[in-house]
């Protein structure tokens, strides 16, 4: 495939395909459905759903009820818009009412969870400007409709203030036949009356793919060995000014930093599909949980740690569908004490499958999860040992 575009008056059909499919690179062009239409000569915009339901029971309920809950919710309910303006300026916008019924919290909001313009000037050379994922992490910018395990990790993969989207600017492409790609992004961070300075958050991130590239914005948690992939990555992550130590005297300024290195392999074969990933974080916000920091501090504000994860398909089919089965091995290490002891530290372990009846567009998947803290919490649940079963079905039109 041709990573670099020229200069042109006219559009060919098979052009626009190829442009909208760079668009939705946080929704990459393997699960993107639904109609399309076209305007003008250069003018598209294609519609798709997607929907994610779990059924999920776990040994507790709240951090105030121990009692094992079984709950039904939808984890993810989004309705896409993606489209070419002409060959060089795209967009993609993304209502999202996920965990809705969530441990009763019926008729959630609908909102934008993405918004953004792209500028495709060269294959070496895009622009995005709105609200989209931050760059930083692998696993975070994995299309969550993709996936390889049932979803992402629940804190580490997440920066403490940006979480997965941020809004801002980012500058991106592809070098050496898109087998090398970097990415600049400028937001807005952490921001409101508790930051010491409203400093912008400035993340960089890099990668390099040694077999078939991965020249989208977006990554996949496996390709379903379609594609024979092996990638390793780095970031870093800043925004000086975030908070303050002290924060009842609005004294002793904090700067936040953070990095990840991640690898991912996939490698089909006669005998079935490997899939191999893992990642490292550490998160530095000078220890401020700590200390007296303002009340919307995050746990996460100083967390380190890593995660594996490892998958194999089966070869042919089985029945209608393929069956692919993954596991996962997560550590996180929070450093939040209450009082000289730290509750947060955990270990997850899962195992589970997911059966693929149309690849991703329509899947059922189920995952068994074991997660063990270091020290349990001796009145919160949330905060000991517990088991966790999720069966899901994935639909995107």
């Amino acid at each position: 495939m041709n990573h670099s575009k020229t200069p042109r008056k006219a559009v060919s059909p098979l052009a626009r395909a190829c442009a909208i499919g760079v668009v939705a690179g946080l929704l990459p062009l393997t699960a993107t459905a639904g109609p399309t239409f076209e305007f003008g000569e250069q003018g598209s915009l294609t519609i798709s759903y997607a929907l994610q339901g779990w059924l999920q029971q776990r040994d507790f309920t709240s951090a105030n009820d121990s009692g094992s809950s079984t709950d039904a919710f939808l984890r993810r309910n989004r309705l896409t818009f993606t489209g070419q303006y002409n060959d060089y300026v795209g967009f993609y916008a993304q209502l999202e009412a996920g965990n809705d019924s969530r441990l009763g919290n019926d008729n959630k909001s609908v909102y934008y969870r993405d918004a953004y313009v792209t500028l495709d000037y060269r294959d070496d050379l895009r622009f995005i400007v709105g609200r989209f994922k931050n760059t930083f992490s692998r696993e975070n910018l994995e299309a969550c409709l993709e996936p390889l395990t049932m979803d992402r990790a629940e804190a580490l993969a997440y920066t403490p203030w940006g979480g997965s989207r941020d809004t801002g600017l980012a500058v991106w492409g592809n070098l050496m036949d898109a087998r090398f790609q970097y990415r600049v992004m400028i937001a807005d961070g952490r921001e409101g009356d508790v930051v010491a300075k409203d400093n912008p958050r400035l993340t960089a991130r890099v990668h390099y793919s040694f077999w078939e590239p991965e020249f989208n914005y977006g990554y996949l948690g496996t390709y379903l060995g379609t594609q024979k992939v092996l990638t390793i990555g780095a970031a870093y992550d800043k925004q000086d000014g975030v908070a303050y130590g002290n924060y009842p005297s609005r004294s002793d300024v904090k700067d936040y930093k953070a990095w990840t290195i991640d690898a991912f392999m996939e490698y089909p074969t006669a005998s079935g599909v490997y899939t191999l990933s893992g990642a490292t974080f550490k998160y530095d916000t000078g220890d401020v949980f700590n200390q007296t920091p303002d009340p919307e501090m995050a746990v996460n504000s100083d967390l380190k740690g890593y995660y594996v994860k490892a998958g194999y398909m089966l070869p042919g089919k089985v029945g209608n569908g393929r069956l692919q089965f993954f596991a996962r091995h997560e550590k996180s290490d929070y450093g939040a004490k209450t009082g000289n002891v730290e509750y947060y530290d955990q270990t997850w372990n899962s195992i589970g499958a997911n059966y693929y009846l149309d690849g991703q567009k329509l899947k059922v998947s189920f995952e068994y999860a074991k997660i063990d803290f270091d020290n349990n919490h001796p009145t919160n649940p949330a905060l000991q040992d517990y088991n966790q079963a999720t069966l899901g079905l994935q639909l995107i039109f």
